[in-house]
């Protein structure tokens, strides 16, 4: 009997081990990059000249045969016979892997079909954010690039140098991806200052993997695609309301919204449920010029929720949802960060509809009928969500944007 009890222990092991293994072979999505454009109309010389670190971007996406570019530009095979790259490594042994963090999730570059293999589907460039030193830029670019090395490639033959030569060959894929960024007529910046253990955490990193650089790229802020620059500046001469609450607002969201759409030259206004100057969270004052329930519809083009504790009051107010079902019934933009979203799930105008928020209203985005992603912001028609401080930025932009195009 304890022979049959240790065999059935054993097979079932040996059933589990089986399907783990059948699980990790699931697999994953391949996405073919198109062939690198060999030719450009920017010479090296004016690549030089007009390299500059890019701290702030708009939000219009990449495309991707801008990605393809970058990716090739850090380590596309240039000499197939050998596989030589694009930058040179130590005994071209190549410990270096280049990771991209997307809206669309996470990938990992392989150079030798030209192609990204997703590692996971979440947009974690938010995340990221946290564990850099210059989040904004993490959290807004439409592309972060992870460079992460295994040192120990090198080691056997290199021994004590092997950790320069790993940084060397660093420094030429960031030169690399920089100058091509130009040349696209994209901005970059890198970023060196980061929290090792939790970007390492962030990306789920083998352990051989150490992460070296951020490179973030996108459009600068303010000029994009020439659709993108004329988008922004038809934002001019609208009118916003910021409503927070009378306590406690969230800093962040509120004057990093606010100091982008003053940017667009959008005309803002702060609402709350009183007047006067209103503290928030991190002590910082707002001047409230207009009680909320003075706010008509018809006199602004933006009805703009901030989060924080205070925006409980907003919850289970009728005028509030009266006034939120108006904006969207006229085709107005309505717009929440933070916790705010909830207060639109709470005047079912979510169902439906992509949508974000901080984490802890995710569930009651979900049981309002909203489509929840997670990622730093949504739009759905003229309804923009966002998570928090660190999307603020990108919060403020596509609002401009939003009201740019209507």
């Amino acid at each position: 009997m304890k022979r049959l009890t240790i065999l059935a222990i054993v097979l079932a092991c040996f059933a589990t081990l089986c399907l783990g293994r059948s699980r990790s072979r699931t697999p994953r999505m391949i996405i073919q990059l198109t062939d690198p454009n060999l030719k450009g109309p920017v010479s090296l010389e004016e690549a030089l000249v007009k390299r500059r670190s890019v701290r702030q971007f708009s939000t219009e996406p990449l495309k991707r045969s801008q990605i393809s570019q970058l990716a090739w530009a850090g380590q596309g095979i240039t000499e197939p016979q050998r596989g030589l790259r694009t930058a040179p490594s130590a005994g071209a042994i190549y410990p270096i892997e280049l990771l991209f963090a997307m809206p669309e999730g996470l990938f990992v570059y392989r150079p030798f079909d030209h192609s990204l293999m997703q590692l996971g589907n979440q947009d974690i460039r938010n995340n990221l954010a946290v564990a850099a030193s210059m989040a904004e830029s993490v959290a807004s670019a439409g592309c972060d690039i992870i460079v992460a090395g295994a040192v120990r490639k090198l080691t056997d033959r290199y021994k004590d140098k092997a950790r320069t030569y790993m940084h060397m060959e660093a420094g030429h894929i960031a030169q690399n991806i920089q100058l091509q960024a130009v040349c696209l007529g994209l901005g970059s910046v890198t970023v060196g200052g980061f929290n090792t253990k939790e970007v390492r955490k962030v990306c789920n990193l083998r352990r051989d993997l150490e992460p070296l650089y951020i490179i973030s790229v996108g459009y600068p802020a303010g000029t994009g695609t020439t659709e993108a620059a004329a988008d922004q500046a038809g934002a001019a001469g609208k009118k916003a309301a910021l409503i927070i609450g009378s306590q406690n607002f969230r800093d962040e969201e509120l004057f990093e919204t606010k100091r982008v759409l003053d940017a667009a030259q959008v005309q803002t206004v702060i609402a709350s449920t009183k007047t006067g100057p209103i503290r928030g969270t991190l002590g910082n004052v707002a001047e409230a010029s207009i009680p909320v329930n003075r706010l008509k519809v018809d006199d602004y083009d933006a009805i703009i929720f901030i989060g924080g504790p205070g925006a409980a009051e907003y919850v289970r107010s009728p005028a509030t949802t009266n006034m939120i079902r108006e904006t969207v019934r006229k085709g107005k933009v309505l717009a929440a960060i933070g916790v705010a979203p909830t207060i639109l799930a709470n005047a079912n105008v979510l169902a439906g509809i992509r949508a974000t928020s901080y984490l802890s209203e995710r569930d009651i985005l979900v049981q309002a009928g909203a489509i929840y992603t997670g990622f730093p912001v949504e739009r759905e028609r003229m309804i923009i969500t966002a998570t928090g401080p660190p999307a603020a930025l990108q919060f403020g932009r596509a609002i401009a944007e939003a009201l740019a195009g209507r």
